[in-house]
């Protein structure tokens, strides 16, 4: 897998997430870097990742990697 940077404009971070989302059903979606690159999506680095924030009334859905405690 190439090395992929955050996102977020201005960020050199390594990324570490995935963030993509469902307008329609008003929600995020946030869970490990994808394998393949998706003009769809967002890769976020790790503090971006913690940082996300959605406008109000949306709901944010994490999936985590098995094993990872937090």
């Amino acid at each position: 897998m190439d090395d992929r940077i955050c996102s977020k404009v201005g960020c050199t971070r390594e990324a570490v997430s995935t963030l993509s989302y469902d307008y329609g059903d008003q929600m995020a979606v946030l869970g490990p870097l994808g394998l393949t690159r998706d003009p769809h999506t967002y890769d976020l680095c790790s503090i971006h990742s913690e940082r996300l924030s959605v406008p109000n009334g949306w709901q944010v859905i994490r999936h985590a990697v098995l094993g990872e405690v937090g």
